[in-house]
């Protein structure tokens, strides 16, 4: 009996020398990128011929890392997969290169869940898959998840996940800048989840002002409301500065929340509507900013199981924010019945307001 409760403890002890020397590995290498990065690297030029047009139209899509579409849910929300199957991914990402080629009016492009050297989407490089299906764009992508290795769920673990978000345009730009969000997360968990950021870019006009857009991936899984809203001011001062120093601002993508007293509307019947855990606040901005949401139609579905229209609960995390001198003309969801991602894209179209 002695031989076995030694023979017990000191696999007991193995164990906790194994686990405690991963989450010291884990820790050593954990990816902690500085507070503002700049993400030219190597694009910038001595002469930038300012913007003459005034109207421009913008598209925002979390495309789940090409691992999310229809036939797919996800374990961390209630379903049973960890990935796909490697033909899905292929299947997905086609099917995400044909829609980014093929809507070649879209001036901004906000994407976010890009997977750049992921085991879940079979290490495709859809960084450089995407950027090719959009010949002629400039492409700026900021790292925002950086793991050696999820171990989650225990009998399947996720591993390697190298990941960020990516915003394409065809436009001459001054600056591209990744700026992190606090990390909001407690330790251990913060070493195995997103290192939140939104890339700010700046556009010169001809009326001597600068268009300044940013692309936002916000934090999800986390329900204190006062560590959301510290995360959302460091974008929300950024906003209000570049609009206090006369200039357009526009911040879009996946906000993981609902935007300010959502209510479904229209055709989104035939959709079961579930709320956010975590809302917008109306006083998140001041009152003459813009919120440019589609109501008609779901910019999410839950992940508890495969994809069919009424049954998954959808939602609408997809949205614009506009400063008060861009005039809102147009939000629409494309609803694509998450063929190929979790989300929706959302396309907008705004105007300058001239003074």
């Amino acid at each position: 009996m002695k031989k076995f409760l030694k023979t017990v403890g000191l696999i007991i002890l193995a164990a906790a020398i194994i686990f405690g020397g991963f989450l010291a590995y884990i820790t050593i290498t954990d990816y902690r990128p500085a507070k503002i990065i700049d993400l030219m690297s190597g694009k910038k030029t001595l002469t930038i011929q300012p913007i003459v047009k005034d109207t421009f139209n913008f598209m925002t899509w979390n495309i789940g890392y090409a691992g999310l579409g229809a036939g797919m849910d996800f374990f961390y929300d209630g379903g049973t997969k960890v990935r796909p199957t490697k033909k899905m991914v292929e299947q997905y990402l086609k099917g995400i290169e044909q829609f980014v080629s093929t809507h070649d009016s879209i001036d901004f492009w906000y994407i976010q869940e890009v997977d750049e050297l992921s085991r879940r989407s079979y290490y495709f490089d859809e960084v450089k898959d995407i950027s090719e299906a959009k010949k002629g764009s400039h492409a700026i992508f900021a790292l925002n998840y950086d793991c050696p290795f999820v171990p989650v769920p225990m009998n399947n673990p996720m591993g390697e996940v190298k990941s960020g978000l990516m915003t394409f345009t065809n436009l001459p730009y001054t600056q591209a800048t990744r700026y992190a969000y606090p990390l909001i997360a407690p330790w251990p968990d913060k070493l195995f989840l997103l290192d939140r950021c939104f890339i700010l870019m700046r556009f010169p006009l001809e009326n001597g002002k600068d268009l300044v857009i940013m692309n936002t991936h916000n934090s999800a899984y986390i329900y204190d409301s006062l560590l959301r809203v510290k995360e959302l001011n460091v974008l929300k001062t950024k906003m209000l500065e570049e609009y206090n120093k006369g200039n357009y601002v526009i911040a879009g993508g996946d906000w993981n929340a609902n935007p300010p007293d959502f209510k479904p509307e229209g055709n989104y019947d035939g959709n079961s509507f579930v709320p956010t855990k975590v809302q917008m606040s109306d006083k998140t901005f001041p009152s003459t900013w813009h919120w440019a949401v589609d109501a008609t139609a779901p910019t999410n579905r839950e992940n508890n199981k495969p994809f069919v229209r009424g049954e998954n609960g959808t939602t609408n995390i997809d949205y614009f924010i506009l400063s008060p001198n861009v005039k809102l003309l147009k939000v629409k969801t494309i609803d694509l019945n998450f063929e190929n991602s979790d989300h929706n894209p959302v396309y907008m179209k705004v105007a300058l307001e001239q003074n």
